[in-house]
C-alpha cells in the first residue's frame, strides 16, 4: 500500500517562502502525476498544481501562479512545492496526492487515489 508523506510546513510572515516534500513509499509506487491541495479554515480543499511525474508538466491554481513552482526526484518518488512570496491567505493545510492515470483534470480530487495526511503553512501579515 503506497503512502504519501509530507514536510516542511510552518509559520512564514508574508513575503517570505517555504519548500514542501512529499515523498512516496510503500511497493512499487509509480504515479502519473502528483500534486497538492489545500484546504483553508473553514473552507473546502482547494486544487494547487500538479506535476505530470514523466515529461514534468506542471499545472497551477490562478491563485498560485507565478508565485509557487512545483518540481520531482522521480529517484526518490518525491514531489516538492516551492512557494515564494507568500501571503496570509495562502493559510491551509496543504496535501500531497498522487494520480495514477492520466487525466482531463487535475483539479478534482477523485482523481487522485493517494493521500498524505497533510503539513500546516500559516503566512503571517
Amino acid at each position: 500500500q503506497a503512502q504519501l508523506a509530507e514536510s516542511g510546513g510552518g509559520a512564514v510572515q508574508a513575503g517570505g517562502s517555504l519548500r514542501l516534500s512529499c515523498v512516496a513509499s510503500g511497493g512499487s509506487f509509480s504515479a502519473y502525476a502528483m500534486g497538492w491541495f489545500r484546504q483553508k479554515p473553514g473552507k473546502e480543499r482547494e486544487f494547487v498544481g500538479t506535476l505530470i511525474m514523466s515529461y514534468g508538466r506542471a499545472y497551477y491554481a490562478d491563485s498560485v501562479q507565478g508565485r509557487f513552482t512545483l518540481s520531482r526526484d522521480n529517484d526518490k518518488n518525491a514531489l516538492y512545492l516551492q512557494m515564494n512570496s507568500l501571503k496570509p491567505e495562502d493559510t491551509a493545510v496543504y496535501y500531497c496526492a498522487a494520480a495514477m492515470y492520466a487525466s482531463l483534470d487535475y483539479t478534482r480530487e477523485r482523481q487522485y487515489a493517494y493521500w498524505g495526511p497533510g503539513t500546516q503553512v500559516t503566512v503571517s501579515s
